[in-house]
């Protein structure tokens, strides 16, 4: 007779052991041309696995390429589509959950970050992260005695899979009210940016202190609130001068800039070149 004991020991003192987290629902879907695609945010984390097709996800001002295995984590107040390829339509699994964000920490000492998504592929584990979600789906779809516990408890395991297989620092973060002040400030950005904003009428307007306020919207989005109203203007008069033909004048007193000299020389150094080049550039990879 063999006899092998496996014994459990809780050697992870300083790692998170439970999470205060509520599952929100999952969904499996497959992208059809009934389907149309709108940005839209939620108040939740939503993790999207693309199971089989291709497509790309335009999250905030960034855009990028999903395919098979792919693992995208979108944190709350986050504004989000997905589109598919025609000839590869996306199927996916889509989880919502509430009371918890992805941070990122960076090399730089103790500096964190809550970044807007995360992008990991896990076609090595696809098995792994597959296996959850289809219980999750399953029980979901059943609801037998117990399910809810059920789910709860797979949805935690999922995370702590995620956790472990990703290669960068990825921090399990309560999303706490200081994660809802900065949203309050975000959103206000992204409906405002083109009115005469600054950091004393951001203050005012959000009821927060001027300095706290700075120091919450960098902790959570990596930059400053005014960085983040620049990259809006800039990212709005891209749109604009794509599918428009306004004036630069025109466009710069659209997104907020206080002269069309300041807009150009703001786009120059955040793009790489002037308004009339890129637009220039975008008309000839048209043709």
């Amino acid at each position: 007779m063999s006899n092998t004991l496996f014994e459990f020991k809780n050697n992870e003192k300083n790692e998170v052991t439970r999470m205060d987290i509520k599952f929100l629902y999952i969904s499996n879907a497959k992208y059809e041309d009934d389907w149309h695609s709108t940005m839209h945010t939620h108040s939740f984390t939503e993790l999207f696995y693309v199971v089989h097709g291709s497509g790309s996800f335009k999250i905030e001002q960034s855009q990028f390429t999903v395919r098979e295995n792919d693992l995208v984590i979108i944190n709350p107040h986050v504004a989000h589509t997905e589109c598919s390829k025609d000839s590869n339509p996306l199927e996916y699994i889509v989880i919502g959950l509430d009371g918890l964000s992805l941070m990122i920490e960076d090399s730089d000492e103790d500096s964190k970050s809550l970044r807007p998504y995360s992008l990991y592929n896990y076609t090595k584990y696809r098995h792994e992260v597959l296996s959850y979600m289809n219980n999750l789906l399953y029980e979901v779809e059943q609801k037998d005695k117990y399910y809810e516990a059920i789910c709860q408890s797979l949805l935690e395991a999922l995370i702590f899979n995620v956790k472990r297989r990703t290669t960068s620092n990825l921090i399990l973060s309560p999303t706490k009210e200081i994660n809802r002040e900065c949203a309050s400030i975000k959103n206000y950005i992204d409906v405002h940016y083109s009115s005469d904003l600054n950091l004393d009428y951001l203050a005012s307007v959000t009821h927060m202190n001027k300095y706290y306020l700075i120091h919450v919207f960098k902790k959570f989005m990596g930059t400053s609130p005014i960085d983040y109203l620049i990259e809006k203007r800039i990212a709005v008069s891209k749109t604009l001068l794509e599918t428009t033909a306004c004036s630069m004048e025109q466009i710069s007193d659209i997104v907020g800039f206080s002269s069309q000299s300041y807009f150009n020389q703001t786009f120059k150094k955040r793009v790489g070149m002037s308004p009339t080049k890129y637009r220039n550039q975008y008309s000839s990879k048209k043709r």
